[in-house]
């Protein structure tokens, strides 16, 4: 196996947590960080931002002014990432000065460029689709041998299905790629899967990792709408990307948790798709179906407290996103309140201000307890439907 060199770190719980970025998943960090006895520091450009009703100070600015992530670091103990939008040579300098980042900075510079990470991966042995960089030079006719349909990327700043797009000719190639000016691009197979997969897995100061219960993703427009929990997976495909998971985390030597997207094809292969080094929409129920949740973890490995529990406290769960779907001011407070009538309900609300298609305002976990696990997935989508029946009405 490949691994980073890194330094022997002892286990030192830490208390002042810096977080750049201050949308939902740095919210609900700070949902969890009192029952830990941490304080939250959140550097954001907005007030209004999410994360901000948990901060112990907030130093509101770009995500990637590292003028600012400076300030943030005479803050606290250790900063992390809500995103990776951030400037990564600007934040080493910060780190060469003492600046302490989880995860760190060296493994983070091989994953946020998408033909970076798909080539570590491939690098470290983790089954990945075949791909290969789009530049001006190397495609000058925009020939490959991916065959079509082919999956154009963004190397950078693509969430959400934005940045992505499914391709099926040579001349939608040309035009989608002179949109953006000819940038270096990566080209993905189009992997025609039988369904979408993911796992969260967190890595401790001391070593350790632990690994959350799979999960099934439903994805419309490149954007997850269901997470369906656990997955309907045999133990060795769970023994597989358990696997996988341990080795990409030891392999970078991080410190924290990391989202694993995965492709499980008709013949049974598993390929991995995206790395998330952060909290991951997929893993939002475990807020609400686990002993310890993705956010709580995260916490507790960058502080340097030891790992919690990844166990669910029920049968199962299905994990549906409040998504926009029209450009307005509104809380949607009745199709909350329809919604919240569904037994074993959970509702998280980001508190954003405005809505746009798309855009995640919230979302909603049903718990789901049974004697038998063959009825977990069939009762998923039937609540999943239900709920988005109200919602999108």
């Amino acid at each position: 196996m490949n691994t980073l060199s890194t330094p022997t770190i002892q286990p030192q719980t830490l208390t002042k947590i810096g977080v750049i970025g201050g949308g939902q998943l740095a919210w609900m960090m700070g949902m969890e960080a009192a029952s830990l006895g941490v304080s939250l520091f959140v550097q954001t450009p907005h007030t209004t931002d999410p994360a901000v009703a948990f901060a112990s100070e907030t130093i509101l600015a770009a995500i990637d002014d590292a003028t600012a992530t400076a300030k943030l670091a005479t803050r606290c103990d250790v900063i992390t990432f809500e995103n990776e939008f951030v400037d990564l040579n600007a934040l080493s300098k910060l780190a060469e000065q003492g600046a302490c980042f989880r995860p760190r900075l060296q493994a983070l510079s091989l994953l946020l460029d998408k033909y970076d990470q798909l080539s570590y991966l491939e690098k470290i042995g983790l089954p990945v689709p075949a791909f290969q960089l789009l530049t001006a030079e190397n495609n000058q006719t925009i020939d490959h041998n991916l065959g079509y349909p082919v999956v154009l990327k963004a190397c950078r700043y693509g969430y959400d299905g934005q940045g992505t797009f499914i391709i099926k000719n040579p001349e939608e190639l040309s035009q989608t790629w002179a949109k953006f000016n000819y940038p270096p691009m990566l080209l993905q197979k189009f992997v025609p899967f039988e369904r979408e997969l993911a796992v969260i897995a967190a890595r401790s100061v001391t070593g350790e990792v632990v690994v959350y219960p799979i999960v099934e993703t439903v994805q419309k427009n490149q954007v997850c709408h269901r997470v369906i929990v656990p997955a309907n997976i045999n133990k060795t495909l769970s023994e597989q990307i358990e696997a996988i998971a341990k080795t990409l985390l030891n392999s970078l030597q991080v410190i924290g948790v990391f989202g694993i997207e995965l492709f499980l094809t008709s013949e049974g292969e598993l390929l991995v798709n995206e790395i998330a080094p952060r909290t991951h929409n997929s893993g939002h129920f475990s807020l609400d179906a686990c002993e310890t949740s993705q956010f709580k973890q995260h916490l507790r490995a960058v502080s340097g407290l030891p790992l919690g529990n990844t166990a669910l406290n029920c049968s199962g769960a299905v994990m549906v996103n409040l998504l926009g779907f029209e450009t307005a001011n509104s809380d949607y407070s009745q199709k909350r309140q329809k919604i919240a009538e569904i037994p074993n309900t959970f509702i998280r609300w980001y508190g954003k201000t405005a809505s746009r298609p798309g855009r995640k305002l919230g979302h909603v976990t049903v718990l789901i307890h049974t004697e038998n696990d063959q009825n977990i997935e069939q009762e998923a989508k039937t609540i999943a439907d239900k709920i988005e029946s109200f919602w999108y009405s």
